[in-house]
């Protein structure tokens, strides 16, 4: 089914439903479509551009965020946290009068919930290990252990410091394992060439 999505294009920022996405909003444009969506369903489209300029073309698939927290600055801007719903591949742009871009997208069910083979946690588990203490990350390793696979394999995802190519593969990984798969490929690849000229990521 065909739905009307306000998008907000930003390069590296991932969102998975279940997810959450603190964002600082002070474009003028991105300002009125907090406002817009915030006076409608509380709804805003995450997506990534593909290059740069004003209005950059898109990659085709994005997800769905609802604003659950929101503090509206003295000055216009806000302070917003968005929890991931549902992910949309966009089937067209409408031509609209708004200042912020908006789409026609599909909105993609979200898979009951799944898990991991113990193996494929394990490696996942140990490649993060391996990367955050090449990236000097400080992590609470007990914390993540109690973490359900899903919330794990979509946390690494969202946060990881992998290139916006990189990222929007593991948003259109069909299943988990695929993408807890890929994770550990790109971790091993950012671990070999990230000192590397042009092998970099980021």
């Amino acid at each position: 089914m065909a739905s009307r999505v306000s998008i907000f294009p930003l390069s590296g920022a991932l969102l998975f439903p279940g997810m959450h996405l603190p964002l600082h909003v002070f474009e003028p444009r991105y300002r009125a479509m907090v406002s817009d969506a915030l006076a409608r369903d509380r709804r805003i489209g995450m997506i990534q551009p593909r290059g740069e300029g004003d209005r950059p073309a898109l990659f085709g698939m994005g997800c769905i965020g609802q604003i659950i927290d929101v503090e509206a600055l003295p000055d216009g801007r806000y302070d917003i946290v968005l929890e991931g719903l549902a992910r949309f591949r966009v089937l067209r742009e409408l031509d609209v009068a708004t200042p912020f871009r908006q789409v026609e997208a599909e909105l993609l069910e979200n898979a009951p919930a799944a898990t991991l083979a113990m193996a494929e946690r394990a490696s996942l588990e140990m490649e993060s290990r391996r990367f955050a203490e090449v990236q000097g990350y400080s992590v609470d390793w007990e914390s993540v252990a109690r973490l359900d696979d899903e919330t794990l394999v979509n946390g690494v995802a969202q946060i990881a410091p992998f290139d916006p190519a990189s990222k929007q593969a593991l948003l259109e990984a069909e299943t988990l394992s695929a993408r807890a798969e890929l994770i550990v490929q790109l971790m091993q690849f950012f671990s070999r060439h990230g000192d590397e000229e042009g092998g970099t990521l980021q």
